[in-house]
């Protein structure tokens, strides 16, 4: 047997499981998508005449606002760099998630793209055009900002991949014999050597 052939492959193909695990945040990425531009349908029906709804006094509220930039309404004048952005995020976050082999990521990730695409989707084909489009939000939070359901999803998602990081959850196991390759050459601690 040659060497080569003794050596174990250090980047291992997606497994049965990433497919399987791929599916389901794919639906969940579908249900972001459903509910929030079911809530901005409703938003924009409701609020468009300048109409405000106390949810939690003045610490929740729903009022309608296009927001053509990124959060705190960053970046106005160039909308078709977040709707570049948001189409480059869809597309690695795609990536991701057809590589994915954890339940806690895959949460994640389908609570990412669901958002990612339904804000993508804004920018492509809301007023005032395409790759223009200002994005419809309408959950006020105080004096605070104002956001959507697609906010809360990437929101959600992100702190969720932060949680798993620190865990140390990877997006897929590392596999046994890549451990132990790494394992053999970590340099040994000399016990001699005060600490």
């Amino acid at each position: 047997m040659t060497p080569a052939a003794q050596t174990p492959p250090l980047t291992p193909t997606r497994s049965r499981r990433a497919s399987r695990l791929a599916w389901p945040a794919f639906a969940i990425a579908l249900v972001v998508i459903l509910v929030d531009q079911a809530s901005k349908w409703w938003a924009v029906a409701e609020l468009d005449n300048g109409k405000v709804i106390p949810v939690i006094g003045d610490l929740i509220r729903f009022v309608l606002v296009y927001n053509p930039g990124a959060a705190f309404s960053i970046g106005a004048n160039f909308t078709w760099i977040f709707a570049v952005l948001a189409a480059a995020a869809v597309v690695w976050i795609t990536v991701l998630t057809w590589r994915v082999e954890s339940r806690g990521w895959m949460i994640a990730l389908g609570l990412l793209l669901g958002g990612a695409t339904t804000h993508l989707g804004d920018r492509l084909f809301r007023e005032p055009g395409f790759a223009r489009g200002h994005v419809v939000d309408f959950i006020g939070y105080g004096n605070l900002f104002i956001g959507n359901v697609a906010d809360i999803a990437i929101f959600t998602g992100a702190v969720m991949l932060a949680v798993l990081t620190v865990m140390g959850v990877h997006l897929r196991p590392v596999p046994p014999e890549v451990a132990a390759h790494e394992d053999e050459r970590a340099p040994e601690k000399n016990d001699d050597t005060p600490s």
